[in-house]
């Protein structure tokens, strides 16, 4: 399966932001992964939908936006408005999952599900049809920067060999303290969308970077 990067721009300058998203975009980056944060289900705040929409006027790649909020259901029509290609939220944030997926599936964009490191898979295992994509953190979310947890990868497997049951090819994306050597390590897991911000960013050589990711590319 083709392994997809996708630079999390909460590592970005936020005073050259349109710069920041045109170098990830010239050095071969797949989508923008767009972390919501609403300083209630995580510790800190970023950008809500006016920013998205923004920035979705300098680039045409994929934007991947990850709600870290409580009640995502209610903003979704406003990130879909504002541009984005897919929504994610945590299943640990909604009473009402299944009913969330569809709605991001009316408002015309892929849905995706997400998972905190010691959240059990037990919360997606009746929507594993109604998701484009399953999204396993590997930090704690709130905060860049953060060192990969590995008791995750066990789980990448595990969700992996459900999907495969289920007969389904849903991607598997992971987040935190992704760079060359834990992206191997997940890939080998199952995994085929990576999230790396600080990696990328903070990289003197962007595209070598992203290249990196993929070096464990199983297609």
């Amino acid at each position: 399966m083709k392994i997809q990067v996708a630079p999390s721009i909460l590592s970005a300058d936020f005073s050259c932001l349109g710069d920041e998203i045109r170098k990830i975009e010239q050095a071969g980056a797949d989508w923008v992964h767009i972390d919501v944060m609403d300083g209630n289900f995580v510790p800190n705040l970023t950008f809500g939908a006016p920013v998205v929409s923004k920035i979705r006027k300098v680039t045409k790649l994929f934007f991947d936006c990850h709600l870290m909020v409580e009640h995502p259901e209610t903003y979704i029509e406003d990130f879909a408005k504002a541009g984005a290609d897919q929504i994610v939220v945590h299943a640990e944030a909604t009473r009402h999952l299944h009913r969330c997926l569809q709605a991001i599936h009316g408002a015309g964009l892929r849905a995706g599900v997400a998972l905190n490191p010691a959240s059990s898979l037990a919360l997606v295992e009746e929507v594993l049809c109604d998701a484009d994509l399953f999204l396993l953190m590997t930090v704690n979310p709130g905060f860049g920067g953060q060192k990969f947890i590995p008791s995750v990868l066990p789980k990448i497997g595990r969700l992996r060999r459900m999907l495969q049951q289920a007969n389904r090819k849903t991607d598997i994306q992971v987040d935190g303290g992704i760079n060359a050597e834990t992206a191997k390590l997940v890939v080998g897991a199952g995994a085929t969308v990576l999230v790396a911000g600080s990696y990328v960013y903070g990289a003197a050589d962007t595209a070598a970077a992203i290249a990196s990711l993929r070096a464990g590319d199983r297609s």
